[in-house]
């Protein structure tokens, strides 16, 4: 049986919309709808090569969204001067109105959902105790640890331009003999690799195999050490290379269900 992986992050298809929306820095009262969708069937296109359970609301708006396309495609009507408007003619809305209403509204809960989470952030550093004198127990500060920002949707993007890369490298074979390749095996391989590193690791670099079965294997066994918080994964800059480390606290979770 093929191994299955359910993400929790992916928060719904409206998500994925900003989120192609900010990425290409789309104008959202002007989507390019024809743009759009094509990036919108792609991600959803990537998910189901990998095997990853796409709910019914994304395959629900992906519809939504073709349909949009082709009213966007239908000729418009003659232009109506004034003296010839019929009191009882109606006018048809821009298809993608309610689709911006939708997007803008779920936006702004979004946000409020973020400014909540820095609220609660900001409050559990409060303490109403008076302070005391803790220079005996002081130590030394350590660095602070910058805060990850990297996104299932920045997963994904990065394992299509490795594919791409792949591709222009060597093309991929057709026919291929089977073989299989054991997920929690390349999930230890990885580990072993990033502890023997000590340090971060280029997301590309673990990928040394061209053989697509084993690209995706290694990116399923990425996506499930992340969901087992025993890797952190960073990005310095918007579409910069993703780097991945281990989390020494964390190791020892590999192979443990």
């Amino acid at each position: 049986m093929p191994y299955q992986v359910k993400i929790d992050a992916f928060e719904g298809p409206l998500d994925l919309l900003l989120h192609l929306i900010n990425r290409l820095e789309i104008d959202i009262y002007d989507i390019p709808v024809a743009e759009i969708t094509e990036q919108y069937l792609i991600y959803i296109k990537t998910m189901n090569e990998l095997q990853l359970d796409v709910a019914s609301e994304f395959l629900v708006m992906a519809a939504t969204l073709l349909v949009i396309k082709s009213k966007m495609l239908l000729p418009k009507h003659e232009e109506v001067f004034p003296d010839e408007v019929d009191p009882d003619m109606t006018f048809e809305d821009d298809p993608r109105d309610e689709l911006v209403e939708r997007l803008i509204e779920y936006r702004k809960y979004k946000e409020a959902a973020h400014d909540l989470k820095t609220m609660e952030v900001e409050r559990g550093l409060m303490y109403t105790k008076p302070p005391s004198d803790l220079s005996d127990f002081a130590k030394e500060k350590q660095p602070e640890k910058t805060e990850l920002n990297v996104s299932l949707y920045d997963m994904l993007a990065a394992f299509q331009k490795l594919l791409r890369r792949k591709k222009l490298q060597r093309p991929m074979a057709t026919k291929i003999a089977r073989q299989e390749v054991s997920i929690e095996k390349r999930m230890t391989e990885i580990m072993v690799e990033l502890r023997q590193l000590q340090g971060r690791k280029n997301f590309n670099e673990l990928f040394p195999y061209p053989a697509k079965d084993h690209i995706v294997v290694t990116f399923l066994a990425i996506l499930e050490l992340i969901k087992r918080k025993v890797i952190d994964v960073e990005q310095n800059e918007n579409f910069g290379d993703i780097f991945v480390e281990a989390v020494k606290e964390g190791a020892e979770v590999v192979g443990n269900n």
